[in-house]
């Protein structure tokens, strides 16, 4: 099971077990930098790494290309 975000008005699903390492919008303090998930360690990618300075890129899975792009309020969607 996960819980909710912690920060007030939150929605965000997090997983339970990253719920004590790795917090949405959580900006004040440093994340660690390989949070664990059931006893793996998962790699942080940083978004300015994937966007170059652009606002939007398409990904290719399986297939079929997505497209990720940051709004104005500098938020992420993907879409199909």
């Amino acid at each position: 099971m996960g819980i909710r975000g912690r920060n007030s008005g939150n929605s965000r699903f997090v997983p339970r077990e990253l719920a004590e390492t790795v917090t949405p919008n959580d900006t004040d303090n440093a994340r660690p930098s390989q949070p664990t998930l059931a006893g793996r360690t998962q790699r942080i990618v940083e978004s300015r790494d994937l966007f170059h300075g652009e606002s939007e890129i398409l990904i290719s899975h399986d297939g079929t290309i997505y497209r990720m792009k940051i709004t104005r309020q500098g938020k992420l969607i993907l879409n199909k």
